[in-house]
């Protein structure tokens, strides 16, 4: 069955060229796409998307506001960010809202399908100068970790193996654990960071040199 991709994009010529980069992907399908978020609530009951992808700057609702409204309902759909500038104060703020990935707009034909599977798999794409941006932001905000919130052995090799790009399956494989035991200590490690997202846990471990 095809990844179902819904698209926010205010960008009419966008919207239509990375319709014509899902379509061109056997495994992909754009279910939808919308030149705002007013009515994401409503647009993802609707069409069921298994990725989102979300660009930050729009009118009436823009990115950074979707991902928190999407959080409300459903905390573990995966939304990408689509932005054409570097911008750190904007990217820092869809982390904090619980956003799992980070492209920039003029590498979305190379990156895009890839980014499309790897969010899937549990992973955080990220464009690499998005990326840098985003970790250089990270010690301006992020919380402390509360007493009592260390993280386990097996925690922190999850974590490790998060931070070199590994999905959900690969660790499976590489601890001889199933898929659901990852995505149970995944979640606790979520807890224990106060992240919403690979992307949060990853930038997390390299600011903190937890792993």
């Amino acid at each position: 069955m095809a990844i179902r991709v819904m698209v926010y994009d205010d960008n009419e010529a966008l919207r239509a060229s990375i319709g014509a980069l899902i379509d061109g992907e056997d495994d992909l399908e754009m279910v939808a796409a919308m030149p705002n978020a007013e009515t994401v609530e409503t647009d993802i009951r609707q069409f069921k998307p298994d990725v989102v992808l979300m660009d930050i700057d729009m009118p009436v609702v823009d990115g950074v506001a979707a991902v928190l409204r999407i959080r409300q309902m459903d905390a573990q759909l995966p939304v990408v960010m689509l932005t054409i500038f570097d911008d750190t104060d904007h990217i820092f703020n869809a982390i904090c809202a619980g956003a799992s990935g980070y492209l920039l707009k003029q590498h979305v034909t190379a990156e895009l399908a890839g980014a499309v599977r790897m969010v899937l798999a549990g992973g955080a794409p990220m464009t690499g100068a998005v990326a840098r941006k985003v970790l250089a932001m990270v010690p301006k905000a992020a919380p402390a970790a509360p007493e009592g919130s260390a993280l386990s052995t097996r925690e922190t090799a999850i974590l490790q193996l998060l931070v070199n790009g590994y999905s959900y399956k690969m660790m499976a494989a590489e601890l001889g654990v199933s898929i659901d035991t990852i995505r149970f200590h995944i979640k606790k490690i979520y807890d224990k960071l106060h992240v919403h997202s690979a992307a949060g846990a990853v930038s997390r471990a390299i600011r903190d040199k937890l792993v």
